[in-house]
This record gives C-alpha cells, sequence and structure tokens, in this order.
C-alpha cells in the first residue's frame, strides 16, 4: 500500500467533484437555452445532482466495507465519464417541448444530472474514511488538507470556464448559437480528464481495510454507534455548520457582482483561494486550539462575516466581510468529519457518511429558506438571519470546549485489535 498515492489520488477525485459545481453553474444558461427549457424545468433537471450526491454518500459510506474501496472509486470514475457523454450528446430539441419531460434530450440531461451526483457522493463515501484510516494519528490535520482541494477544484473549474469563455469569445454579443453549443460542451468535457486520471491511478493499487474493520468492529456496533446522544449532538451541529458555510455562498456572488460588476466565477476564485490556503494550516491550528477550538473560532469568524454582510453598501465593506465569512467556514466540513472519525471510530465509513449526508441536506433546505428571505427581505435580512446559526454554534462548540478541558482534554479515541 502506498499512503501518498493514495492520498494524492483522494486529492484528484475531490478535485473532479468540486469542479462539476463551478462548471455545472457556468454553463447552466447556455444549456436551458439550447435545451429551451425554463428557469423552473432547470431547476427539476439540476435537483437529482443533489439528493443523488445525499444518497450516495448515506448508502455508498454503509456499503464501502462489503464492495471495497477501490471498486467504488473506480465506479465513481466511470460515473464521471458517463454522466458527461450523456449530457454531451443529448439530443437537443428544435423548440420548447410539451410536456418537457417527455423530450428525449430533457431525459439524458436527467440522467446525465443524477449519474452526476451518484459519482460525486461515492468520491466522498470512500475518501473520507480512507484518508482516516490511513492517517489515523492526524485525522483532523489530513483530512483538512484533503479538503483543502474541494476549493482548489472550484478555484480550477472557475478559471478553466472563465478562460475557455475568453478564448472562443462566448461572452460576445451576438454569439451563434453552434459556438454556444460548443463551448459548453467543451467547459463540461475538461470534468471527464481528472475523472479519467484518478480512475487509472487506482488500477491495481491496494487499498487499506477500514479502521473499524481492522479492529474488528461489527457491522452492529458500528449503528449502534450512531444512537450515541453525544453524537446526535454533532449531526444536529453539522446541519448548522453546513447551512453556515454553504447556504449564504450562492448569494455573496451576486452580492458583491451587483457592487462591483466583477464576474461572479472570479470571485468564487477568491473565496475558494482564502479557504485552500487556510486549510492548509489547520493542523498547527488544531494542535494549539484543539478541534473544539478551531471550531468556535471559526463560528465567531462567520458570525461577524454574515453580520457584516448583512450591512454592506460599498465594495471595499463586500470584500471586507466576504474575507472574514470566507476564514471563518473555512474550516467548518473537514474539522466536523475529523472530530467525527476521531471521538466515534467506531462507526467507521458509516458515521461519516451520515455526516457528509447531512450536511448536503442541510444545504438543501437552507437555500429555499434564505431565498425566500432574500425575496421578501433583501439580501441584508437573509444573511443577519442566518447569522443566527454560527451564534448558536458559538455557544456549543464552546460549551464542549469546556466540557472536555474539565474531564481531561480532548483526545482522539483509538482503537485497537481486540475493539
Amino acid at each position: 500500500m502506498n499512503p501518498r498515492k493514495l492520498f494524492v489520488t483522494s486529492c484528484l477525485a475531490l478535485v473532479t467533484t468540486s469542479m462539476v459545481f463551478s462548471i455545472r453553474g457556468d454553463i447552466i444558461d447556455a444549456l436551458s437555452a439550447d435545451f429551451h427549457i425554463t428557469k423552473e424545468q432547470t431547476g427539476v433537471v439540476l435537483s437529482p445532482a443533489f439528493w443523488g450526491f445525499t444518497l450516495s454518500i448515506i448508502i455508498g459510506g454503509s456499503l464501502v466495507d462489503f464492495f471495497g474501496m477501490r471498486r467504488l472509486l473506480g465506479l465513481s470514475s466511470i460515473g464521471y465519464i458517463v454522466a458527461c457523454l450523456l449530457i454531451i450528446f443529448a439530443p437537443r430539441p428544435g423548440g420548447p417541448v410539451s410536456p418537457y419531460y417527455s423530450d428525449p434530450g430533457f431525459i439524458c440531461l436527467y440522467a446525465g444530472m443524477l449519474t452526476l451526483g451518484l459519482a460525486q457522493g461515492l468520491v466522498e463515501a470512500v475518501i473520507n474514511p480512507l484518508i482516516a484510516t490511513i492517517y489515523a494519528d492526524e485525522k483532523t490535520h489530513k483530512l483538512n488538507l484533503l479538503h483543502a482541494w474541494w476549493p482548489g477544484g472550484l478555484i480550477v473549474g472557475g478559471l478553466t470556464a472563465f478562460a475557455l469563455t475568453k478564448m472562443m469569445g462566448l461572452d460576445q454579443p451576438g454569439l451563434a448559437p453552434s459556438a454556444a453549443t460548443l463551448g459548453w460542451q467543451i467547459k463540461l468535457a475538461t470534468i471527464v480528464i481528472p475523472a479519467a486520471l484518478f480512475g487509472l491511478r487506482i488500477l491495481g493499487e491496494e487499498f487499506p481495510a477500514t479502521e473499524r474493520v481492522a479492529a474488528g468492529v461489527s457491522t452492529g456496533d458500528m449503528f449502534r454507534e450512531a444512537l450515541r446522544p453525544m453524537f446526535l449532538l454533532w449531526f444536529v451541529c453539522m446541519w448548522m455548520t453546513a447551512s453556515t458555510e454553504l447556504g449564504p455562498d450562492q448569494w455573496v456572488a451576486p452580492l458583491i457582482t451587483n457592487l462591483t460588476h466583477m464576474q461572479g466565477v472570479l470571485i468564487l476564485v477568491y473565496t475558494a483561494g482564502i479557504m485552500f490556503v487556510l486549510r492548509h494550516f489547520a493542523g498547527p491550528l488544531a494542535h494549539r486550539l484543539s478541534p473544539l477550538g478551531l471550531l468556535t473560532l471559526s463560528s465567531i469568524l462567520s458570525a461577524a462575516g454574515l453580520y457584516g454582510l448583512s450591512g454592506v453598501s460599498t465594495p471595499f465593506q463586500a470584500f471586507a466581510a466576504a474575507t472574514v465569512f470566507g476564514a471563518g467556514k473555512t474550516y467548518f466540513w473537514p474539522t466536523m468529519l475529523g472530530v467525527t472519525s476521531e471521538r466515534f471510530p467506531r462507526g467507521g465509513s458509516l458515521l461519516l457518511a451520515v455526516m457528509g449526508g447531512a450536511g448536503n441536506l442541510a444545504v438543501a433546505f437552507i437555500l429555499p429558506i434564505m431565498g425566500g428571505w432574500y425575496d421578501k427581505y433583501g439580501a441584508g435580512a437573509a444573511f443577519r438571519y442566518v447569522g443566527v446559526l454560527p451564534v448558536i454554534l458559538t455557544f456549543i462548540f464552546g460549551g464542549l470546549f469546556f466540557y472536555y478541558r474539565a474531564t481531561g482534554g480532548y483526545r482522539a479515541m483509538k482503537l485497537d485489535a481486540r475493539a
């Protein structure tokens, strides 16, 4: 087994996963125009990508020990390639079709988006327990390093889409429909490159048994771990951290775009760059502050950033508040996974999958709620209302920090062969 190669392969798989988000967001208007579908119908096309991601990460995480990490990661690689081909070669109608869901092109789009979501979920279902297993003594640090490549992939995808737009003149007025079609097809096809690369890298590679299996913890004990009261508290916290981190993301870019007239993809690259850099310092920070201290600090900064965004009126204020918010949300997701793996190792890949699934479901719930607040009260109120969540989290994580301190300090639980 080659731990470094497995780590790099996991990073490449995560880059592929996040590239999908930035490129799909960039091409969605061109896709809607090509297939003559409304924004509401476009939402129907996109929805299976998100619930497919959630189902895949939860079910895949439960089955990692049965099917093996290499098989599931290989299936994900194939899934990305098949999904891109389904969407690229979907037959395009000559005009609006009624009912729209009877159109073969729409069916191909729907199937392609679903397959994309399933492939993304399988990546998360495999790489989190894989890294927690091969780096059992530094889980929080290595999971933060791994998840630095989530914003890394957003940067790669965003800059790729931006560069192709400029090279092909896709933002020019009077663009021919055929050129617009070729543009989104080429952008989507770039996802195939990293997908094929990480698929090739795992051929013949030895993968370890998960930490739980190696320690002899039964499947029944794994499921029972999910019912522990302390884990249920962390489960609830994951809903709030994910809502804080990912919900406002959809509205920060439009807010700054309206104030500065800068292209949204560049704002995405800016905030992703903050996260990419800061996640490389998670290990020293977690060692100095403890993971609970790091989460408390993240909550304070996130609350300050969101309340700052609720009252901005100039480009400088918007960028300053977005920077504070970006720094605050940086450590939420990977540190929550790190704590889950360190404090509940008997839960194995299942609990990591449950936490990832909870995070994705939280986003599905918070986005329409924030949208309603945005429509009714404006962007400022939407940011201010969501800002209540990190305030609550500050008290929860702060309380847990002092609770662990009073009971000997935070420490990772170890599994041995007789667990």
